[in-house]
């Protein structure tokens, strides 16, 4: 019977962009605890060395590039840099995104282009430059954050940023496809409510976040490391026969067909 090593990624290198902060430094450090190395990608370089150097005070081994995952370029030398730093790489994991807030009205070309390039057009870059690496790689992944916002639910003001994970999650189908028979798997996780800490985010709005949480079925909004252990499932050996899907973790929230069901009687 596999026991608990199934899930261990030892002697494994991953890459992790977005990962200064929220979700993305939650992947990193569980992926760290797992044994693998990590790369850690963040347009805030400061960000992402605090995550790196957490890392290697537990023991770890990471290093932190400032990039931005919006530059073609940038994500080539990413790669190239990951390579010459470590040796392999094993895991892709694109995490970062953007949301500049925007009505389909008040949307400028620049908040859509800069949307589309940081949170879809990154998979596809990426994934070009890692695959040489990821075939030599015993059992290479290709991980995506996507959303639950976009492939099932909307929210106004956000229609920039659901196309960009509706592609996201297309692209993870076909990629799966053309990447199995190199033994590349391709999936992601579809995060809902994220308690995630920070100016803006729902945990400095504590009215509005407790009118949200009536309306997630368990309760209470998500942590980053539930979507990181969601993750660590895809990308270890437990994971092995999964590709071309996602994992919604939501707490239940795209559940109820009205919110009167949860409504008490």
């Amino acid at each position: 019977m596999p026991g608990p090593d199934v899930f261990r990624l030892d002697g494994k290198v991953a890459l992790v962009t977005g990962g200064g902060r929220g979700i993305g430094a939650a992947i990193a450090r569980v992926f760290a605890a797992a044994g693998a190395a990590i790369a850690i990608a963040n347009r805030t370089a400061s960000a992402g060395e605090e995550v790196a150097d957490g890392i290697a005070a537990a023991g770890g081994r990471a290093r932190a590039f400032a990039v931005d995952v919006g530059q073609r370029a940038a994500l080539q030398a990413l790669v190239e840099n990951t390579l010459a730093h470590f040796g392999r790489l094993d895991i892709v994991v694109h995490n970062a995104a953007i949301n500049p807030w925007a009505s389909i009205d008040e949307m400028t070309p620049e908040m859509l282009d800069e949307t589309l390039a940081v949170n879809l057009k990154a998979c596809f870059h990426l994934t070009q430059f890692a695959a040489p690496a990821l075939r030599r790689s015993d059992g290479g992944r290709i991980l995506v954050t996507s959303s639950v916002t976009g492939p099932r639910v909307a929210m106004p003001r956000s229609a920039h940023y659901a196309a960009s994970k509706g592609g996201v999650n297309a692209f993870i189908r076909t990629a799966a496809l053309e990447y199995a028979r190199d033994r590349i798997t391709v999936n992601g996780v579809e995060p809902g409510f994220i308690a995630k800490p920070g100016r803006g985010t729902l945990l400095s709005q504590p009215e509005r976040a407790r009118r949200m949480t009536r309306y997630i079925p368990l309760g209470e909004m998500g942590l980053p490391e539930d979507i990181a252990y969601a993750m660590l499932y895809l990308a270890a050996p437990a994971g092995r026969y999964v590709t071309g899907q996602t994992i919604v973790v939501d707490g239940g929230s795209t559940l109820p067909e009205s919110p009167i069901f949860l409504e008490e009687e």
